[in-house]
Order: C-alpha cells, then structure tokens, then sequence
C-alpha cells in the first residue's frame, strides 16, 4: 500500500523550501529505484530503515526497496481558497486524495522573507483550517436526505452527514464527530478535508531546531494541538542536508544536536498518525519493506505483495529481526528452531521478516 501526503500551508511559510529538499531525496532514490517517478509536484522519498542494508548484506543482495511516501506539493491555498481564490478549487481537490495534511506553518523570524498572509503560527492554522472547513460545508450541504426509506445503511450515513453539518457549522472539523469506524467511513466517501488527518510542520530559526522537546511543548500549546501532531523543522537546515553525502548529513545533523533529519521525522509522524508499520522480506533477488497497518494479519499482508498471495495464502514463515541477524538468515534460525509457522490469524509486528507459503 501507498502512502501519500499532501503538504499545504499559506506562501512564503517554508513549503517549497521543504518540498525541494524532498525532491532531491527523490532524486537519489530513482537512481537506485525504478518504480521512483518525478513529477515536479510530488516527491516520492524512502522511509529510513537502516534493517534493510544489514539484511541484503546477511542475504547476499544488492537490490534494496524500501518502502515508500508520496509527498504531494498543494500549492495557492490562501484566504478565500473555499471560493476559488488563487486556484484553491484545483488545489482543495487535490487535498482530497491525500492520506494525510502536512500543514506547514511559520515560526521562523526572517523578516526578509515576506509574510503573505501568516501573521504567527495559529494564524497560520485558523486560515487553511477555515478554508478547508468551509469547503466540507460545501460538500455537505451538497447532500440530500433519503426520502421513504427504510434501509438502515443510508438513514445511518444521513444521520452522519447531520452531525457533520452541525460540527461545520460551528467551525469544528468533522473529524471531531467521526468517533466511530463506520463513521469514519461516511467521511472518506465523501472526501472531506477535515475528516483526515492532519500534522503540523513548524518552520523554525536553525537556533531552535536543535531543541526539539521545548520547541515541540511550545507550539502545540500554541497551536491548540496535541504534541504528537508536531514535527519541528528548519527548511533551511533540511535544504543543505539533502546536498549532503549520507556520512557528512549525520555529522552535520549530530552537530545540531539531531539524530535525525526533519523529513525523516516527518516520515515517522505520518507513519504513526495513520496507524503504519512495515514487515521485511529478504531473499537473494531483493531486500524489501511492505507498508501495512498495524494490527493487519498474515493474508492481508500478503496481499500487499500480490493480491493472489492472500486468496492462496497457506502459512506464513516468520523469523525475527534481531533472530535473523544473529543466527545467520534463514538456514541458521532454521536450524536453531527460530523459524515459526503462522496460520491465516497472526498478526504481523514490526520486526517481522516474513517468506509466505502460497498455494497453486
């Protein structure tokens, strides 16, 4: 399965400083990786995973495929989006077929960069939040309630679309009433924006990068957010690091007092916020991490590789990560009995390499 992220905000907040330095990552990944596409409003960029080198090295490959995000660049959304001002017809749409918002806001104090708009953080939030929320309204009072019906389905989704209308009205996202999974479902039907998910990018001074933990109190209390919906970053700072070789990117973020970069952070949070983990593979043809959701179970996994593998699907052969490393691949954990046969209801765990027995 795909991931895919849609990065807005108000101009000149940061967002095609990031996005740009999303795109070079892009780049090194489609020297390496085929299925890697350019396109110049989506970055498609490796989740980090320093298992899958140790693996191909284990296994005796050279061909590693990560998994994958898809960031999408949604530019013009300024006030007035919901009416079509600078295109925001166009690029609302385009929010509507992302997993996830990255909403990047302004914390930086470069005063030679032109505000546009932003004012300070939660300005920044109350003004792409009202747009996409006044543009839900507009769905919803699009639709129109069942009439002479009985069918339990469809008086279900007009009682949600009610909800949904009264929390619009009174300028609260939809996701505040969507409490359920059937719920949940009536709002991605209709692609509302304020049903997804959102996460917020603070653009800070290269001076508070490296304070993450004060920085990220901060702004969520600033923002009216919870701290798990903040990621802190320097545009800038993920700019020069995307020029950099791999070894000389440690040292300068190790310098900055960071064990990772920002949009390995970022990758990380929207993993976490749609509830994502991935299960390893490992043979001598490739090296492999398949995205999935947490809680998915062995067949469904396997469908992520093909979708016979789950009609066919037989038993699921799974060793452990750290097993696997320390008893030599699949023929020492065989022989140490760290191999386990799993049926149809296993549920896959992070640290899962898997090889599935599928039938004819």
């Amino acid at each position: 399965m795909s991931l895919s992220v849609g990065i807005v905000g108000l101009p000149n907040v940061g967002k095609s400083t990031l996005f740009n330095a999303l795109l070079k990552r892009q780049v090194a990944l489609a020297a390496n990786y085929p299925f890697a596409t350019i396109d110049p409003n989506t970055g498609i960029v490796p989740v980090p995973d320093e298992r899958l080198a140790v693996l191909a090295e284990k296994v005796g490959t050279t061909v590693i495929k990560p998994a994958t995000v898809e960031f999408v660049d949604i530019a013009g959304l300024v006030k007035g989006a919901s009416q079509g001002e600078g295109l925001g017809n166009q690029f609302l749409a385009n929010i509507r077929e992302v997993d996830l918002i990255c909403h990047v806001v302004r914390g930086f104090t470069d005063d030679s960069v032109l505000r546009e708009g932003s004012v300070d953080p939660l300005s920044d939030k109350e003004t792409i939040e009202t747009e996409l929320l006044l543009a839900d309204l507009a769905t919803l009072e699009k639709q129109k309630a069942p009439k002479a019906t009985k069918d339990k389905d469809l008086l279900f989704r007009w009682s949600v679309i009610e909800e949904m209308q009264a929390a619009a009205r009174e300028g609260t996202p939809v996701a505040n009433v969507l409490d359920t999974p059937e719920k949940k479902a009536v709002g991605r039907d209709l692609g509302l924006l304020t049903a997804k998910k959102t996460i917020y990018v603070v653009n800070v001074d290269e001076s508070e990068v490296g304070q993450q933990a004060a920085a990220t109190t901060k702004y969520a209390d600033m923002l009216e957010v919870h701290a798990d919906q903040i990621v802190i970053i320097s545009a800038k700072i993920e700019a020069e690091v995307s020029a950099l070789a791999d070894e000389d990117a440690a040292l300068f973020l190790e310098e900055l007092g960071l064990k990772q970069s920002g949009l390995e952070r970022l990758i990380a949070k929207a993993f976490e916020q749609l509830g994502l983990q991935t299960y390893l593979t490992a043979g001598e043809v490739e090296v492999r991490a398949w995205t999935i959701k947490q809680g998915t179970l062995a067949p469904q996994a396997a469908g992520v590789i093909h979708t016979d593998f789950e009609k066919k699907f037989i038993k699921a052969k799974v060793v452990s990560y750290a097993d696997f490393l320390e008893f030599g691949g699949w023929k020492g954990t065989k022989e140490k009995g760290k191999q386990r046969l799993e049926g149809k209801d296993y549920v896959m765990q992070p640290d899962d390499v898997v090889e599935f027995m599928i039938g004819a």
